[in-house]
């Protein structure tokens, strides 16, 4: 097969979970003036963007690449006789298979092109170069045909292509059509960015001309060979994901017959498909913005599928709100990071999602021309040239309308849009129909009859007093410590709700998580019920649906007139006899209510009146009909209530809203509330909204925005249900090890409901108890734990490891065991002393260990040659040199976490090994956090904080949005220290082995797979319980997807997760792991009791805990880890030698070696359990055994700075010198920056000692860690990342034209996790700047949106606009605004939670920001700063002031401390610890600058 991947699943790795990302960019004279040099020069733009594609495993093939350009019509009318005019014929790029038959292909589109009315002109082979091509990529080349036609309108093109691609198909010729117009045409494929001229012969050449060019460089996380998926695609191109493509395609299959219908009359009753659902999600959004398009513009079909945040946003314009609410009643978001291009040749536009999370800057020149890409610098233009330059927001719309030859900006092509029919007369009809609920009116359910029914579905003391109670009354979800620990729930010898068998997706490198509290202006929680209108024929009726404000409900909302007006029909949901056939009567129940009725209602509520019944699973119930409904294509007509027993926690609303509930009535756990709150029905309401405000925290975790997003997508995965089950009920969703059957959870759900109790169970989710479930780290292993590596005592550790295999089986590894194979003697086995340096502790922070734990740590695995892991917390610098005893305290391992808390050039030249957790095993998808009362001030110094005042990370790495920014972060710390090991942490999930090839294809050195039960300090319940799959899934998935991709060997692949014995780490190692993380299991070994109270600063062993009494009672020592590691090192070595091994080399990868344990799978009820995809052998290499090449080619550094200033440097001399640079040129002074801290120190040089200045176009991450000392000053653009992790030294950006100081000079998300120093941007900087600042002094002329996110320190002035969401999360520093907007002006774009807001009054503090712009100007020579300085001593213009409250009162205390003769640790603690005595109203006159 040449034209799709040839792998479409093996092992556990299937093809849809492939993912891509890339650099797009177009170029276009608006004149319409035609030339070669615009496709000249946008193939130029494409192979600059080169970096931003992937590169396969020989490191020389590409991941694809494509152009998209006006048909050549001067080319192609010199060699096909009597050519129509331009636009009067079409032209179909085809690529056929290369075994497929080019006469049948050829007879077949006649035929069908003169079946629908119309001729072939001609049939023409396209010319190419295979000279350009790789070997093995020559070895898949297609056939490429274009078919000319004299069909030219729009509609019958679209239908005529549909006929000839199912005619194709009945044939079995395999072919793909890359565009089918009569204005565009696209020349794409499996090629790298620089092979599209050479091969493609027309675009060599001279007459073929255009009047723009559209380019796409893809970067792919599978190598396999796919002409069919580069870009660009027939109307668009997309750089980024969507997170919910598997929802929208659903709804799609919906909709298709209407749709088709409503365009085509009854002839669209012949077209099969609108959406090809084997495509990528870019194509399938192409597919439906190409038909959009056929019944209006492209730009309405964007702004409908991608529209921005409307309810929590203001809008100067309402009329535009109007236009997104009223399509919010027609089509649900297609929600992900995502950057579009479109173009039909009379509109070509560019449009960001709602959260600006793919870059788009662009040039307008003065021969109006326009330059967009995803980097500036892709087309060399003079300055002079220039006449202005922008950048596209978050959910803005550029258009270029080549009819008007000029561009149509957001607001006034939006209103344009959104008057074009009248939205908002219809929305204000709609909202005066509005029905107030009525009073909440309470069904009793009598105490026994309640009592019965909570037992019958499993409630607990636990799940009452621990989950449902605390998360009414704190409004989120409750935190929990230390991991999951218990049986996966098809493991279970306890009763499981259906829900404990599906797992939460989380978005990882290919996409962010969300920031759903800070960010929360892009969120919504609406939902809809009733019948779908038609979006293509628009009208008040089509939004006759009833819009509710939360997915979670009570019998309020039923009763409501407007939604009795949409007709609600119940479905009882009970059954007595066989769940399959109950499923099936209520799915063809369903199909027949649904074409007179808005809402069902699937209700459990007969179990109240008879006990004999049983309730069917509300989950598969659910599920069942939301695809029964599909699949009589009428989901579109009705929505889905769900009234049910079971529900009671944030994953039950999750898993019922992805597989298709509209909204979720949990009416029993409702009533218990009420019960235990003496009748208080206010809780109820509160309940609600706490559980909406979970489900919007595990939606953020995919990165999916809105509820109507998430209402379908299926974003979960199973693990213990048969492949029977997920096909037939359940859209094909992922449990890639099968499971129960259908009768098998029959059997289960009965003996579940069977049950009778006079009381509930007390419950042991959260906590062990004896009578409760098993849990792997309980008293008894504790003990024995513990007094085996306390006496290393191997009798005491065979006892706690004969324990560990017999007492429990909760993991799918003990499913497995190890073939009986010829023994060796052990003593010809490698010694322990060589397999204990595969050994690393797991990433646990100083700040939520103590020092002592967290030193002696890293003194054990420093002993044996392992690696202890930081943590996200920093490291304090005394420690990254050896003792004068020589015990070593330093931790190999430096880890980077989205916080980058002391991420400075110190700390990563410190570093054997700089670790990158994109996620974490106990909270896949969101930050770290560290309460306040954990941070004490010693803390606080590490982390660049302040006592006292809590800290998170961002559950995104703000430079992490896509794949190429790992690429770049990895790159960036490469730099950082080229001696360290790059590597990355994922968590397991369905499609780690593609992200994991996607890694490895960005030059990581070691991937890490992490376990859904790893511990954590704090995480909150649902994400410990609910998230993540077992490493053994993740693993072999990644390992098994490396094999494929041919990219074994350039990595090292590591996992944890509660390992516990040797046995453990065996079975790890033949399922493809090379390196090994242990954390729970060494802090049992130093004291751990299992509390699960981490996050309260109360560990009662000094473990987890800065508290200075309890930090006396810790016990552990360095030997104790010592001897723990060396166990399961012996403990290896006699599995290896039981093997017939020599060496754990030997064992990598080798699943030969492992089977099935049928004797333990026969315990349970498993009908359709298949281990087999685990235990699939893959050909090719198995563990690590090349190096990986990172792309130092084009860095500035290697080719010019370090031949320049390292003899400099070295010799103490200060240096200067001058380059030209472009956007290829990354990292630039990085490498120069580790040099100098590393020969003189971080901190120990005056600044400018060593000055590098650059003109032009600057890469990313410009001046990234670089430390005082060095200066690196630009005349030009820089795109993203300047000054990330600015380690103290000087950064100046000028504008190379005063006139520029205007536009955006700089690009997104500057300043992250700047440490110290100075920047001075002479110009606007983009998004997200200045995010987790904690003491860099910076001045810059403007900023976009989400500004000073999780600043904790330093000062910012900003001489222009805040953009929106200012100041969201910052707990420290100060910001000051000078702009001529006032402080009420101001205040609009902000989130003030965490802030105050003022004006600066004080004469010395006016003076310190004078200081300020008196260096900005200095610097720059900027106007805007001197004309700033000016209006401030005339008292034109006031200087507005933001600080954080908490900072601000902590620092007021410190400072009266200090005014009291203490000194500054002295008084910190003092303030921290509340020792100060004095009055609020002194502290309120001390200002804080």
């Amino acid at each position: 097969m040449s034209l799709y991947q040839p792998i479409k699943q093996e092992g556990l790795y299937h093809f849809m979970n492939e993912h891509d990302a890339c650099g797009i960019g177009f170029y276009a004279n608006m004149d319409n003036v035609r030339s070669h040099g615009i496709v000249i020069k946008s193939l130029e733009m494409l192979e600059r963007l080169d970096h931003r594609g992937g590169v396969g495993a020989d490191g020389i093939t590409g991941d694809g690449a494509g152009i998209m350009t006006e048909i050549p019509h001067a080319l192609l009318q010199e060699e096909v006789e009597e050519l129509p005019e331009f636009g009067r014929y079409s032209v179909g790029m085809y690529l056929i298979d290369s075994q497929a038959s080019l006469e049948t292909f050829r007879e077949v589109v006649q035929q069908t092109v003169e079946a629908e009315g119309f001729n072939v002109i001609t049939f023409r082979e396209l010319p190419v170069d295979e000279g350009a091509l790789a070997d093995n990529v020559r070895e898949t080349l297609p056939q490429f045909l274009q078919v000319i036609t004299d069909c030219s309108d729009a509609l019958d093109l679209y239908f005529m292509r549909k006929m000839i691609e199912q005619a194709l198909e009945a044939a079995d010729v395999e072919h793909y059509v890359a565009s089918f117009s009569n204005e565009t045409i696209v020349y794409k494929g499996w090629l790298r960015s620089d092979q599209i001229r050479q091969f493609y012969m027309d675009l060599s050449d001279p007459r073929y001309v255009s009047k723009f060019g559209s380019v796409h460089s893809r970067f792919s996380t599978n190598t396999f060979p796919s002409w069919a998926r580069a870009h660009p695609n027939r109307l668009l191109m997309h750089n980024g994901e969507i997170n919910t493509i598997k929802g929208n395609s659903n709804w799609m299959k919906a909709r298709t017959k209407q749709w088709l219908v409503d365009t085509f009359g009854e002839k669209g009753k012949r077209v099969e498909a609108i959406i090809d659902e084997s495509g990528s999600d870019s194509a399938i959004v192409d597919n439906v913005m190409e038909f959009l398009s056929l019944s209006m513009p492209p730009e309405q079909a964007a702004m409908i599928m991608i529209p921005e945040p409307w309810k929590y946003q203001d809008y100067d314009n309402p009329v535009i709100k109007d236009f997104y609410e009223f399509y919010s009643y027609l089509m649900e978001p297609w929600d992900g990071p995502t950057m579009i291009s479109f173009c039909d040749n009379h509109k070509l536009g560019a449009l960001t999602d709602r959260n600006g999370l793919r870059p788009g800057r662009y040039y307008v020149t003065k021969s109006n021309e326009i330059i967009y890409s995803s980097e500036v610098g892709v087309v060399d233009v003079e300055e002079s040239e220039i006449l202005y330059k922008g950048q596209l927001s978050p959910g803005k719309l550029l258009l270029v309308d080549f009819d008007q030859s000029k561009i149509i900006e957001n607001d006034e092509l939006k209103h344009g849009i959104a008057t074009s029919r009248p939205y908002s007369e219809w929305m204000s009809q709609k909202r005066s129909e509005k029905v107030e609920p009525a009073p909440f009116k309470r069904n009793s359910v009598d105490k026994d009859t309640l009592h019965n029914v909570l037992v019958r579905f499993g409630y607990t003391k636990e799940d009452i007093e621990k989950y449902m109670k605390p998360l009414t009354s704190q409004v989120k979800d409750p935190i929990g410590a230390m991991g999951f620990d218990q049986p996966l729930a098809f493991l279970s010898s306890h009763s499981k709700l259906l829900f404990d068998y599906f797992k939460q997706h989380f978005a990882q490198v290919t996409n962010p998580p969300l920031d759903s509290y800070r960010e929360k202006i892009v969120t919504s929680e609406i939902t809809y019920l009733g019948r779908e209108g038609h979006l293509l024929d628009p009208g008040v009726k089509a939004v006759d649906r009833v819009q509710l404000e939360l997915p979670v409900i009570d019998g309020r909302v039923l009763a409501r007139e407007d939604v009795k007006r949409l007709g609600i029909a119940e479905i009882d949901i009970t059954y007595t006899g066989a769940l399959k056939d109950a499923l099936s009567h209520i799915q063809n129940q369903a199909a027949e209510l649904a074409e007179k009725h808005g809402v069902l209602v699937l209700t459990d509520a007969r179990i109240l009146e008879e006990e004999k019944r049983y309730a069917i699973p509300s989950l598969l119930a659910t599920s069942a009909v939301h695809q029964a409904l599909i699949g009589h294509e009428r989901r579109t007509l009705t929505s889905i209530v769900v009234k049910t027993a079971e529900v009671r926690e944030v994953h039950h609303v999750a898993t019922l809203i992805g597989f298709g509930a509209n909204a979720v009535y949990p009416h029993i756990a409702q009533e218990t509330l009420i019960s235990v709150s003496e009748g208080d029905e206010t809780v109820v309401g509160t309940y609600n909204k706490a559980l909406t405000e979970g489900l919007i925290k595990v939606m953020a975790k995919m990165g999916i925005s809105t509820v109507q997003s998430y209402h379908g997508a299926q974003v979960f995965e199973a693990v213990g249900i048969g492949k029977s089950v997920m096909d037939q009920y359940f859209g094909s969703a992922v449990s890639k090890i099968g499971g129960l059957s259908i009768e098998d959870i029959d059997y289960r759900n009965k003996k579940m409901q069977d049950r009778r109790l006079e009381y509930l169970e007390s419950g042991s989710r959260f906590q062990w108890r004896q009578q409760g479930e098993d849990h792997v780290i309980n008293p008894n292993s504790i003990r024995l734990l513990q007094a085996a590596c306390r006496t290393n005592d191997k009798q005491a550790y065979e006892e706690y490891r004969e324990n560990m295999h017999e007492s429990h089986h909760s993991s799918i590894r003990h499913l497995l065991k190890f073939k009986s194979r010829r023994p060796i003697p052990v003593d010809q086995v490698e010694p322990k002393e060589d397999i204990v340096k595969r050994f690393k502790t797991g990433a646990m922070s100083f700040g939520s260990l103590s020092q002592e734990a967290h030193e002696t740590l890293a003194e054990a695995m420093n002993q044996i040659g392992g690696r202890s892991n930081s943590g996200e917390g920093g490291e304090n610098p005394e420690r990254f040199e050896p003792k004068p005893d020589g015990r070593n305290l330093n931790s190999a391992i430096k880890q980077v976490a989205s916080g980058r808390f002391g991420v400075n050039s110190q700390y990563l030249n410190s570093a054997k090994e700089i670790q990158i957790k994109v996620a974490q095993g106990a909270k896949p998808g969101e930050g770290g956090q560290l309460p306040g009362q954990k941070v004490y001030p010693w803390v606080a110094e590490i982390r660049n904080s302040t006592p006292g005042v809590g800290l998170i990370s961002p559950p995104p790495h703000h430079d992490i949005y896509s794949i190429e920014d790992l690429a770049q972060l990895i790159h960036d710390l490469k730099n950082a220290n080229k001696e360290a090991d790059i590597s990355v942490k994922l968590v397991a999930k369905n499609g780690v082995g593609t992200i994991a090839a996607g890694v490895a294809k960005a030059y990581a050195d070691k991937i890490v797979i992490s376990g859904f039960d790893g511990g954590t300090g704090a995480s909150p319940l649902t994400s410990i319980q609910h998230a993540g799959l077992p490493w053994e899934l993740g693993l072999t998935e990644a390992h098994q997807t490396l094999q494929l991709n041919g990219l074994r060997s350039r990595v090292t692949l590591e996992t944890d997760g509660k390992l516990m014995t040797g046995r453990d780490v065996a079975i790890a190692c033949a399922l493809g792991a090379e390196e090994f993380a242990f954390a729970t299991a060494p802090l049992v070994v130093l004291g751990c009791v299992m509390m699960r109270v981490c996050h309260k600063d109360t560990c009662p062993v000094g473990i987890a805990t800065q508290n200075g009494d309890l930090r006396k009672l810790y016990t552990g020592k360095a030997e104790h880890v010592v001897n723990f590691m060396h166990f399961i090192a012996e403990d290896i070595r006699e599995i290896l030698a039981e093997l017939g091994l020599k060496s754990m080399d030997d064992l990598v990868g080798a699943v030969e070696y492992l089977e099935v344990d049928k004797e333990k799978t026969a315990n349970h009820h498993l009908g359709e359990l298949d281990l087999s995809p685990i235990l699939t052998p893959i050909d090719g290499p198995r563990r690590k055994v090349d190096v990986q090449k990172h792309p130092f080619e084009w860095s500035l550094d290697d080719l010019n700075l370090l031949p320049d200033f390292k003899e400099k440097v070295e010799a103490g001399e200060s240096h200067e010198a001058a380059y030209h640079v472009k956007n290829r040129h990354r990292n630039i002074g990085t490498q120069l920056g580790s040099l100098i801290t590393k020969t003189r120190g971080m901190e120990a040089l005056d600044h400018d000692t060593y000055k590098v200045n650059t003109f032009g176009h600057g890469g990313q991450s410009y001046g990234a860690f670089i430390p005082q000392g060095l200066t690196m000053h630009h005349v030009g653009d820089l795109n993203d990342y300047v000054g990330k992790g600015i380690s103290g030294g000087r950064i100046v950006v000028q504008a190379p034209v005063k006139e520029r100081s205007r536009d955006i000079i700089a690009g997104n998300v500057c300043l992250y996790g700047a440490i110290k120093g100075q920047v001075f941007i002479n110009g606007v900087a983009g998004e997200r700047f200045g995010v987790r600042n904690s003491g860099a002094e910076v001045v810059v002329e403007g900023i976009g949106d989400h500004g000073l996110e999780y600043m904790t320190g330093g000062r910012v002035v900003i001489m222009g606009d805040i953009g929106k969401n200012f100041a969201a999360g910052m707990s420290g520093g100060i910001a000051y605004i000078i702009n001529e907007k006032s402080v009420i002006e101001n205040q609009v774009n902000m989130n003030h939670e965490m802030i105050e807001v003022g004006l600066v009054e004080d004469r010395e503090e006016m003076e310190k920001v004078k200081h300020l712009l008196y260096g900005h100007q200095y610097f720059t020579n900027s106007q805007r700063a001197q004309e700033s300085i000016e209006k401030i001593e005339s008292g034109e213009i006031e200087v507005i002031k933001v600080i954080p409250v908490e900072y601000r009162k902590m620092q007021q205390r410190i400072r009266y401390g200090l005014e009291n003769s203490y000194s500054l640790k002295d008084a910190e603690l003092k303030a921290f610890n509340g020792e100060l005595t004095v009055e609020d109203k002194e502290l309120e006159k001390m200002n804080i600058f």
